[in-house]
């Protein structure tokens, strides 16, 4: 069985984040890294719960959410020069295209 584009894309985001926050400062490690990983797998849980029908339209409005929030910690862990720009704009790059497959998933079930 294929996987979908975004339960991919999302996957390979997280496993690219996990390395790169645990090399965050450890005075940041229980604040921005345990956040960030703890939103991004939150965010995969959102997915799957989606593949319900029943749970389907919060599933996915609940996953727009944390896929803000995301960015949001992911801006803020740039600006406090925890993630170098090269990485910031990987990540930023990573999730522009995860929000474009949530985004037409979303736009598929209305």
């Amino acid at each position: 069985m294929k996987e979908s584009p975004l339960f991919a894309k999302s996957y390979d985001f997280i496993r690219w984040l996990i390395p790169q926050t645990v090399k965050f400062p450890r005075n940041q490690r229980f604040v921005v890294t345990e956040r960030l990983q703890t939103t991004a797998m939150d965010f995969m849980e959102c997915l799957y719960q989606a593949t319900d029908k029943t749970q389907q339209t919060n599933a996915l409005k609940q996953a727009d959410i944390k896929l803000k929030q995301l960015r949001f910690y992911l801006r803020l862990s740039h600006d406090l020069t925890l993630l170098d720009t090269r990485r910031f704009e990987h990540a930023s790059l990573l999730l522009e295209e995860v929000g474009r497959l949530l985004g037409g998933w979303c736009k598929s079930t209305v």
